[in-house]
């Protein structure tokens, strides 16, 4: 089991008020697997992507990453987590404007204290992997949106982390781009790299092999049957 979660809840405090998010959820997902996680704004998905990616801790609750406790780690072991176990693409990609392609991807192998030599070849094959070997020395604004998000997905993996954390990854494309995106997660999930993707479009939850609904931050799980209809 590569993720466990367990009876997580996840309250705010707004004033004198507090405001539950996430109430009693129960989350395994095993090693291999490509899970979505589908609800619509304001379900909890956005706050339960937070907890699965460490960026945020429950209020209560257990919760296991390859087998570590993850509410028994310090902040910098939290950092670690992040860096070597989960790979993370966002809808707006979040890639550093004046930086090239190659220099994107390379990134997070600094943090990782990889040498520069070594961190230029990692992300080219990262890049080479996603399709983007002809666009190295490309900065994002020369980039098409499919592009930008390859090239994020490519910074995502460079690290091989054991699971890729996908937050609405086609919401900022057109349906061409969107397709070769959802194209790249299934290779790469085929080749066993754990994704769990968030989405509130059913037609891309379809390409999951298992959907979890998450609503009013309560969730339950269908048949991909049920989600194609």
């Amino acid at each position: 089991m590569i993720l466990e979660l367990n009876h997580i809840y996840k309250d705010y405090v707004q004033g004198s008020m507090v405001v539950p998010v996430l109430k009693d959820v129960t989350l395994h997902v095993e090693e291999g697997e490509y899970v979505a996680i589908m609800g619509p704004s304001g379900s909890g998905k956005s706050t339960l992507m937070n907890i699965v990616g460490c960026l945020d801790l429950p209020t209560k609750g257990e919760y296991k990453l390859d087998g570590v406790d993850v509410l028994l780690q310090k902040e910098n072991e939290l950092a670690d987590i992040r860096l070597n176990k989960i790979g993370f693409v966002f809808q707006t990609f979040q890639l550093l404007p004046r930086q090239t392609a190659l220099e994107n991807v390379a990134l997070p192998l600094i943090y990782a204290g990889i040498s520069k030599k070594e961190r230029n070849r990692l992300a080219a094959e990262a890049l080479d992997r996603v399709g983007l070997s002809d666009r190295l020395s490309f900065v994002p604004n020369q980039l098409s949106g499919g592009q930008k998000q390859r090239v994020a997905i490519a910074r995502a993996m460079v690290n091989k982390p054991k699971i890729l954390l996908a937050d609405e990854p086609t919401g900022a494309l057109d349906s061409k781009s969107g397709k070769q995106v959802m194209e790249l997660f299934a290779k790469l999930n085929e080749e066993g790299v754990t994704v769990i993707m968030i989405t509130h479009d059913g037609e891309i939850a379809r390409h999951a092999g298992r959907t979890v609904d998450i609503f009013d931050g309560e969730i339950s799980e269908r048949t991909q049957e049920e989600v194609t209809l």
